[in-house]
């Protein structure tokens, strides 16, 4: 490196030109393909002058194959974008050359123009991501001019982004949860709240408010104001009321969620559109969400008779 002063290892890979973005830049660290002196650090780690940067051949990621069988729910759509209903626990895109039954390969069936609107062949013109557990409103680019005014959007705090979410115990007050996250050391599955000076840490911002008891839970909205992985997830279980069925961070199980699903749902995205200006679309809940609400309704019932 030219200069002594250090600074994070995925910054580093595109000012030198290494990658296209910082969104290349983590799947290049992602992928073990970068090494500094010898070892592969993790994204956020720090490099100075002294440090020796190696960068291995990375193989040309495959493109997103089509898949027909797999049925997609347009909840929005003109030339620049579109909004599609995610079901949980389906994956958003994905991980493997050749792989399908994504949501993503089922819209590269649909509109072809979204399979090559991003800067991740694996990915398409994908502008963010939900947890497969989760479910709801993804937006989704159809040309790269629209991809980057998106995805620089979503980066600037300019798409709003309402979720449901059924927690643990008796939220009583609206919250402003601050609080910065990073990789779990221990467990490469998880992400763990942080103070702000740790390593690899990374500002998020979350609103909760409470909306209804159901029982022994909450429904609440959630608005993150950041887009960190498992964001809500972690910022919700920080404060001692995780989602439900979320067991990765804690959630009580609750029986009417199917295998691999927890109770988030994105039911309201909000955007400024490259050709139709501005555009709110709502995700109706699903069916599986109201019947684990009406779980945890009877569940809250039996306990009161009980102890009357």
């Amino acid at each position: 490196m030219a200069s002594d002063a250090r600074e994070r290892l995925d910054h580093y890979l595109v000012r030198l030109g290494w990658a296209r973005s910082r969104r290349a830049a983590r799947e290049m660290l992602a992928g073990g393909l970068v090494r500094v002196n010898g070892r592969v650090l993790p994204k956020g780690e720090l490099v100075g002058g002294a440090d020796n940067v190696e960068i291995a051949a990375s193989p040309a990621l495959a493109a997103l194959a089509p898949d027909p069988d797999v049925k997609i729910e347009v909840l929005f759509r003109d030339a620049a974008a579109l909004v599609v209903n995610k079901p949980a626990p389906m994956p958003c895109h994905p991980l493997r050359p050749g792989e399908r039954g994504t949501l993503m390969n089922g819209v590269a069936a649909a509109f072809a123009d979204a399979a090559t609107a991003g800067d991740n062949p694996r990915e398409g013109g994908l502008v963010h991501r939900l947890d497969n557990g989760t479910s709801g409103a993804l937006l989704v680019a159809l040309a790269p001019q629209a991809f980057a005014a998106l995805r620089e959007a979503i980066r600037g705090g300019r798409i709003r982004r309402d979720y449901q979410a059924l927690v643990a115990g008796d939220l009583k007050e609206s919250l402003q949860i601050d609080k910065s996250i990073a990789h779990d050391p221990r467990n490469p599955r998880r992400m763990v709240a942080v103070a702000a000076a740790a390593a690899g840490a990374r500002d998020a911002a979350t609103s909760v408010e409470p909306l209804q008891r159901f029982g022994p839970f909450t429904l609440v909205a959630a608005r993150p104001r950041t887009g960190m992985r498992h964001q809500i997830r972690v910022h919700l279980a920080e404060i001692g009321h995780p989602i439900a069925g979320d067991t990765l961070y804690g959630g009580p199980p609750l029986g009417a969620l199917a295998d691999g699903r927890f109770w988030l749902h994105l039911a309201e995205i909000e955007f400024r559109s490259p050709v139709s200006g501005p555009v709110r679309v709502r995700s109706p809940l699903p069916r599986g969400l109201e019947e684990a609400l009406k779980q945890a309704r009877r569940h809250g019932m039996a306990k009161l008779y009980l102890s009357t």
